[in-house]
Formats: C-alpha cells, sequence, structure tokens
C-alpha cells in the first residue's frame, strides 16, 4: 500500500516538474492553511483581569496591558 501511494505520487509531481518532497510540502501547505481565526483573536476580550489589592499584581497587570 505505502509503495503504491509513493508510486502515485511521484507520477503526479513528474508532469508538474516538481519533486515528491516540494509537492508533499505543498500539500500541507494548503491543508495548513485554514480560513478561521487564530486561538488568540477567538479568546481576545472573553477575560476581564482580577480585581485583586496586590502590588505585585498591580505591577504586572500595567506592565502587560
Amino acid at each position: 500500500m505505502k509503495k503504491q501511494l509513493t508510486i502515485r505520487a511521484k507520477r503526479s509531481a513528474r508532469p508538474r516538474s516538481v519533486s515528491l518532497s516540494s509537492l508533499i510540502e505543498a500539500s500541507l501547505r494548503e491543508v495548513a492553511v485554514e480560513d478561521r481565526p487564530s486561538f488568540a483573536s477567538r479568546w481576545r476580550g472573553r477575560f476581564e483581569t482580577a480585581r485583586r489589592v496586590d502590588r505585585r499584581y498591580e505591577a504586572l497587570a500595567r506592565k502587560y496591558r
């Protein structure tokens, strides 16, 4: 089964004048690119900062706002 897949992939790459690894890389890039927002953008603004009376916490909160 694995051998058949390799042969088919090589036959697909040859007419395109690309290497097998380039064909695989391009296919993986297509699969990896999705039209959905990133994890950070999906969760941005959904949480409120904790209310604490702690100097270290306040300093870090100011630093990373």
